[in-house]
């Protein structure tokens, strides 16, 4: 039987980046002890070497997951992200007509679980949180899923200024056009309707691109992903091919 592998978007000497399916966990979780799969065992049995995790990336959520190959690195990294010194890119599908741009700056209580995002957690202080949106597409869709005869969805552009827990789906939740198959925040009613539909029952999120300094060399390094497939298919059969940047 052939290894697991994942898509390579960017390999050096100091660090490396893949595209991470959804339904993938990071790495092992006490939340999910039943998971057997990991991106970092993946990774490091694909490149035959240690890698270190420097950001995060829901189960749920889909696209550019980076790994640095040295401790060295891999600090340096880890403070980029935590220092909003790293821009992030998502792209997700979402419930209603979402305004053509704008910025949720709304506070989130600070989550506290597992390492890994995944299960139920405990909240504590509200610490500040900040996403800018841009709304790509919409439709509607001739379908009765809560007391309208029609459903509204939209193609949202979001990119986090902050990096709190769940924060894009949160807020999305916040501002009344939660994530299609979120589970957690999201609607049930809709997120079924889109499995049944669109033959989807993912999270419709994926991280699309990383704007940073390389951790060595300082240069200024754009890191790029295609939507999955899977996600790409219900965004053709919305009508909005045409809406997406490439990458």
């Amino acid at each position: 039987m052939s290894r697991e592998t994942l898509p390579l978007l960017y390999r050096d000497e100091y660090l490396v980046a893949v595209h991470k399916p959804s339904g993938l966990l990071v790495h092992r979780s006490m939340i999910d002890r039943h998971e057997t799969r990991f991106a970092m065992q993946i990774v490091r049995n694909q490149l035959g070497q240690r890698v270190y995790p420097v950001h995060r990336l829901d189960k749920g959520t889909s696209g550019i997951l980076m790994f640095a190959l040295d401790q060295d690195t891999a600090r340096t990294l880890t403070a980029a992200f935590e220092t909003r010194a790293v821009e992030k890119t998502y792209l997700a599908v979402v419930r209603g007509w979402l305004p053509e741009a704008g910025c949720i700056d709304h506070p989130l209580a600070r989550l506290i679980d597992a390492y890994e995002f995944a299960g139920d957690a405990v909240a504590t202080s509200a610490q500040d949180a900040v996403t800018d949106y841009r709304r790509l597409a919409s439709t509607e869709l001739d379908i009765a899923v809560d007391r309208y005869p029609t459903s509204r969805y939209s193609l949202a552009e979001l990119s986090p200024l902050t990096g709190r827990r769940h924060q894009l789906r949160r807020h999305l939740k916040h501002a009344s056009h939660p994530i299609i198959g979120d589970a957690t925040y999201g609607k049930g009613r809709h997120n079924r309707m889109f499995a049944e539909r669109f033959g989807v029952a993912r999270m419709l999120l994926a991280c699309v691109d990383l704007k940073l300094a390389h951790p060595v060399s300082g240069e200024a390094l754009e890191l790029g992903c295609p939507l999955a497939d899977d996600m790409q298919s219900v965004i053709a059969a919305l009508g909005w091919a045409d809406a997406l940047h490439p990458h």
